[in-house]
């Protein structure tokens, strides 16, 4: 829907007029709402549903009636997300929306198991339904919001409208941030410069004016967000400002100077009544340590013994196209601690690919430049015919390095354990606070980018995962890799 206004005040003193300016919203908050509600509902029935046709193959004599038993307590779901704010139009991050839509179902499982213990016809109700169902929808729940997000985050009516307060550096890097990641449903109307003369443009989003409309617009639009971007504001300018406007715009975020720190752990602390932010650093914390390595260790060789046939049919395979060298590739990186590994990967190029390279950047211009960007290229002479291309494009070349994981030299995931040549464009800052973590199988950078970003994007989302790290974000990590492998999007 698109809606504009326009109203004019008069001045208190003389004829003077101000004119709100025109201001376009398309988004639908309540459509964007109502399309979770009913993915939630239609994948709670789905996983019911599922769970019950898997139980009956373990226990015929389970009745229908425990699949329709269910139908009361969806409305239980249902609202223990409500009051977790997964229907908030303005999007959670999809790490906090996987935690909290994990926890609210096993919550509300817990009370269902708890209720039939307690209930008179306890004995006909099928708990193994309850615990296979619940952790069909633990899975499928995120997996399903994450999909439509995906489909529909791009759309125009997806989200609520935002009014950012500011129009400088911290307004345009919010502008592109947001831009590039709809999916947190924050959709810029406009911006209110605070200098003058005004500027018209902010990164392609409409400077509407000065600070001074904030409120006119609030009251002539349905703009309830607004983001304060002007962290050089004086402490007495930001708490006016905040106060004056607090009865226009329900939801008001203020973006501290602050830039860099970790944003998804940081908690509110009340210090005598002075604001204070805690920053967890939960790497350093012993116990989370020994759970990441023990989750690493289970799924390693779980999915090691599945991958035995893939690992052995490719290496036939690169065997017959270059029968020249051996189908396993061992090269040295830098590891946690900037000790050396040996990662092993399926050789994926011909033997003294090196050379072909030179010889390749030499006579060809367009080439050295993408090489001198992105460190990869895509039409790249050193690669297998077929099966190079298609272990590359899949990532089945890093099978591998399960062993590495096992032998504790990598993780799951991490930022990955890049070539020396790789390195060397880093500055030994980035290096050394590369070489905190031990390196990854997969990382934020390989599900967000993959070969489409830069050093600078590269460089960017290992530190933010470095500073962000959670058991959450590793899990939503892992389940963004299963579908960046199936899409080979951005591989080559």
């Amino acid at each position: 829907m698109r809606t504009t206004t326009v109203e004019q005040h008069l001045g208190t003193v003389g004829a003077r007029i101000r004119v709100t300016p025109l201001v376009e919203i398309s988004t639908r908050p309540f459509a964007t709402s109502a399309c979770l509600l009913i993915t939630d509902i239609l994948t709670l029935a789905i996983s019911r549903w599922a769970g019950y046709l898997v139980w009956t193959r373990f226990n015929p004599q389970v009745s229908e009636g425990n699949l329709f038993q269910f139908w009361p307590s969806l409305f239980l779901y249902v609202l223990v997300y409500a009051i977790q704010g997964l229907y908030s139009a303005a999007g959670l991050g999809p790490v906090v929306e996987l935690r909290r839509a994990v926890q609210s179902t096993a919550f509300v499982g817990l009370m269902l198991a708890s209720a039939s213990f307690f209930s008179k016809d306890a004995a006909d109700y099928s708990r193994g339904i309850l615990v296979l169902s619940s952790i069909l929808m633990a899975i499928l729940v995120p997996w399903a919001r994450g999909l439509v997000r995906d489909q529909f985050a791009v759309c125009s009516w997806w989200g609520v409208p935002v009014l950012i307060l500011g129009a400088g550096k911290t307004a345009q890097t919010i502008v592109e941030k947001l831009r590039a990641h709809p999916e947190i449903g924050l959709k810029v109307a406009g911006c209110l410069a605070d200098d003058r003369p005004v500027q018209s443009d902010c990164r392609g989003v409409p400077v509407l004016g000065p600070l001074d409309l904030a409120a006119d617009i609030a009251r002539s639009t349905r703009i309830r967000h607004a983001l304060v971007a002007m962290p050089g504001l004086e402490r007495k300018q930001l708490v006016g400002l905040t106060e004056r406007l607090a009865q226009h715009y329900r939801h008001m975020i203020l973006i501290p100077n602050l830039f860099g720190l970790a944003s998804l752990w940081v908690t509110g602390r009340d210090l005598g009544g002075v604001l204070g932010l805690e920053v967890h650093q939960s790497l350093l914390v012993p116990v989370n340590w020994w759970i990441k390595r023990g989750i690493d260790l289970t799924m390693t060789l779980l999915v090691g013994i599945c991958s035995l046939p893939v690992l052995a049919l490719a290496a036939v395979w690169i065997w017959i196209v270059s029968p020249e060298a051996s189908p396993f590739y061992c090269q040295t990186r830098e590891g946690e601690g900037r000790r050396k590994i040996k990662v092993w990967k399926l050789r994926t190029m011909f033997p003294k690919a090196d050379e072909l390279l030179r010889k390749y950047l030499a006579g060809n211009p367009a080439a050295r430049q993408e090489w001198e960007t992105h460190l990869k290229l895509r039409n790249d002479p050193r690669i297998l015919p077929v099966v190079g291309t298609l272990l590359r494009r899949t990532s089945l070349d890093e099978l591998p390095q399960l062993l590495n994981i096992i032998k504790g030299e990598m993780t799951l995931v991490g930022p990955r354990p890049f070539p020396r040549y790789h390195l060397d464009h880093f500055d030994e800052r980035f290096r050394e606070f590369r070489a905190k973590v031990t390196p990854g199988l997969t990382g934020l950078w390989q599900v967000s980018a993959r070969s489409d970003g830069d050093l600078e994007v590269q460089e960017s989302l290992d530190t933010f995962y470095i500073r962000n790290w959670s058991l959450w974000l590793d899990l939503y990590i892992l389940a963004r890799t299963v579908r960046a492998v199936l899409l080979s999007k951005g591989a080559y």
